[in-house]
């Protein structure tokens, strides 16, 4: 990787001299602050592409989209931790932005609603512990030219790693130092936004969860926003396929491995899924079952391509949740990420490099 800005608590690389990859530490303030500074451009243009959709999709829809955001965002905010949003003002602060400006790219997720899976044991080479996730998200809105990797190491928590978007301080794809991986699929309920939102609780989850069963401890205490799937997955071989459901007491019905849910087309040992149900769920299964015990990372970018990822197809994520590998494709102008090229990062390498970097400057 080549290093192109730094500041005491961040550093912005180049991996294979094209992937932006964010590495920040610190306080969430600090953070924040570097997050600002080493992105600002790009923070800025998703703050503009994000306020053009809102404009299109007020015109298309015929409601007020800024104001729905602001709803999303003021009925969430009682239930959002306050060190996000101690991160998210400093961002705004270090890029010229309001800070409610910044409040809505991260509000954004709530208003609109993948696939995923996890596998070990006899399903893959070696046996290892291997976890897909695929965001079919607008691609044609241009997310892609804003992505980075970002790495956090927060202090006190787990350091975790998000492929992600500038100026985007949740997640919707993640693994952590333990191992544990999580990404998730949009369900019903858009409005029930008196919760913690998903992009924080995912966020949470890998700041401060070890295990699959910590992760549902934590989403079982937790009041939620809309409904979603998730699949979480890992480092001792433990995965889970939730599908959550806001209500007062959030309700949480877990598919283990070789479990199968009628909505599915089948189960399969030492697996877990997800899937929209039809042509994509079918096609999902299918290759799983074709290519079971043979199974590898090459092997799930193969069955992560059409039509389990559709048109919208903005990033696809691969984690090794023993050995912290990823591999990630990001969308294309015109192409879904399934038929963009994967590239490789390890997070027990990149907090290394991190280190490395911030002593050979003495800013660690």
């Amino acid at each position: 990787m080549a290093v192109v800005a730094k500041t005491e608590n961040g550093v912005l690389a180049r991996l294979d001299g094209v992937r932006n990859v964010l590495i920040l530490s610190g306080t969430p303030a600090e953070m924040g602050a570097a997050h600002g500074r080493l992105l600002r451009d790009d923070v800025l243009e998703m703050n503009a592409r994000i306020a053009a959709v809102g404009v299109a999709a007020s015109l298309k829809l015929g409601e007020n989209f800024a104001a729905r955001i602001e709803e999303a965002t003021r009925r969430t905010a009682p239930f959002v931790p306050e060190r996000f949003f101690e991160e998210m003002d400093a961002l705004a602060a270090a890029t010229g932005l309001e800070p409610a400006q910044v409040r809505r790219i991260n509000s954004f997720p709530e208003l609109f609603h993948c696939s995923g899976v996890a596998l070990r044991g006899s399903a893959t080479v070696g046996g290892r512990v291997l976890h897909a996730r695929v965001l079919d998200y607008m691609r044609d809105v241009g997310l892609q030219n804003n992505a980075a990797l970002i790495v956090y190491r927060p202090e006190g928590k787990n350091a975790w790693l998000s492929v992600s978007y500038a100026g985007f301080v949740g997640t919707v794809t993640a693994t952590n130092e333990k191992g544990l991986a999580i990404g998730e699929m949009g369900g019903a309920g858009e409005g029930k936004w008196d919760g913690l939102p998903m992009a924080y609780l995912m966020r949470r989850v890998v700041e401060e969860c070890a295990t699959v069963d910590e992760a549902l401890e934590l989403m079982r205490s937790t009041p939620l926003t809309c409904d979603y799937y998730y699949v979480l997955s890992d480092a001792a071989g433990n995965m889970a396929a939730v599908e959550a459901i806001a209500e007062r007491d959030p309700v949480l019905r877990v598919m283990r491995p070789g479990e199968c849910d009628p909505r599915l087309p089948g189960a399969l040992k030492d697996c877990v899924y997800i899937s929209g149900p039809g042509e994509r769920a079918d096609a999902l299964f299918k290759r799983l079952n074709e290519n079971f015990g043979k199974i590898d990372a090459p092997t799930l970018i193969e069955i992560l391509k059409r039509p389990v990822s559709m048109k919208s197809n903005l990033h696809d994520a691969i984690f090794a949740p023993e050995t912290l590998d990823v591999w990630f494709a990001e969308a294309g102008a015109t192409t879904p990420a399934c038929d963009e090229k994967y590239y490789r990062a390890n997070l027990r390498e990149l907090l290394e490099f991190y280190d490395r970097e911030q002593s050979a400057s003495g800013e660690k």
